[in-house]
């Protein structure tokens, strides 16, 4: 006869933390079990030391569009940010005056083609009489210089014609390069003076990097030297380019005693005009540690890295990283070379965790 339990609950608490204490052995077990990881021994190495300069990209190319008439503007139908072509229309300028003074040049042309055709008639007639010996020859040139000034006169007349109607397609502003529109100075209605703004137009295949180097930077900047930069692009994406100094000014601004200097960009550089760059000028060398960038860690918000210890355990350094290039970082603090830096693990690294190192 099979007797009950007595108490099956308490029974089952048992079983359930036996279960407790033999899944928690198990899992030791895996933790006590070393991970394998690929290491690689950090070395020193020659690394360029770099000057960073703040800058900004600029088109090497900017035009300010100038009216050469007075008048209204009309059919202004460009936006800013719109892309224009070299050639193409911007606005137009109201040909009221320059049709008047068209009119008026006609008019001119006129009475001076009426003047010379009765000066002609009348040196004729005298050139005639003076060979017949009927007038005095004071009285002949008399006439002959007021048929050459009338002549003269419709020269004038003339061009003053020619003027007029050329000054009649400077009613149609155009642009002059290909570009962009960057900035608007007037609008339809508004009254443009001759050579006052009215637009700004900015090229969009050529642009550049303009900074302001100090004395040190300055002197390791060379015309045709290749440097890199990192420009922000939409949503504050970095790029890295390398551009190439086009420009140097060798007088210091008086205030801040810098020198401008501007670097070309590569057309495909693919960012636009205004953005901010970071301009980095070698201006020596040092002995520095690289590790590849797979190496670092994130801990409670602080960068770092594995080493093995000598007794085989993974221990996480702090370290302080400087540029990042060609899928390595540079160390500047927190780790020494010679010691053997964990690169690749085969499961999660925690502190003090027990490895078996195997060389990248």
């Amino acid at each position: 006869m099979m007797m009950r339990p007595r108490n099956p609950g308490k029974i089952l608490s048992i079983l359930l933390v036996l279960g407790l204490l033999v899944g928690t052995v198990a899992a030791r077990s895996a933790d006590d079990k070393p991970l394998p990881v690929k290491v690689r021994v950090a070395r020193a190495e020659t690394v360029p030391v770099y000057v960073t300069l703040p800058g900004k990209v600029i088109p090497a190319d900017e035009v300010q569009v100038a009216s050469r008439l007075m008048g209204y503007v009309h059919n202004l139908d460009v936006h800013e940010g719109q892309a224009v072509t070299r050639g193409q229309r911007l606005l137009q300028i109201d040909p009221v005056d320059v049709e008047g003074g068209i009119a008026k040049a006609r008019a001119g042309l006129a009475q001076a083609q009426a003047a010379l055709k009765d000066a002609k008639r009348d040196f004729e007639r005298f050139s005639s009489l003076y060979k017949e010996d009927a007038v005095p020859e004071v009285q002949y040139q008399k006439y002959k210089l007021a048929y050459d000034v009338a002549r003269a006169q419709l020269r004038t007349a003339q061009a003053g014609l020619k003027s007029a109607r050329g000054q009649l397609r400077y009613a149609d502003v155009t642009s002059p390069i290909d570009g962009i529109v960057a900035a608007k100075m007037i609008d339809n209605g508004q009254l443009a003076s001759p050579g006052h703004p009215l637009l700004l137009i900015q090229g969009r295949q050529h642009l550049q990097v303009e900074v302001q180097a100090d004395a040190r930077a300055y002197s390791h900047l060379t015309l045709g030297q290749r440097v890199p930069i990192d420009v922000d692009g939409p949503g504050f994406e970095r790029k890295r380019i390398e551009g190439t100094v086009v420009r140097r000014v060798d007088v210091a601004d008086p205030v801040t005693h810098s020198h401008l200097v501007k670097l070309g960009l590569p057309k495909e550089a693919g960012v636009a005009s205004g953005a901010f760059a970071r301009v980095f000028v070698p201006v020596g060398e040092r002995d520095a540690l690289r590790v590849p960038l797979q190496a670092l860690y994130q801990r409670a918000g602080i960068e770092g890295v594995f080493v093995v210890d000598d007794k085989q355990q993974a221990r996480f350094r702090m370290v302080r990283t400087g540029r990042r290039e060609d899928g390595r970082v540079l160390v500047l603090s927190g780790l020494v070379a010679g010691e053997q830096v964990i690169v690749q693990a085969q499961g999660k690294l925690h502190n003090g965790s027990r490895v078996t190192p195997v060389a990248d």
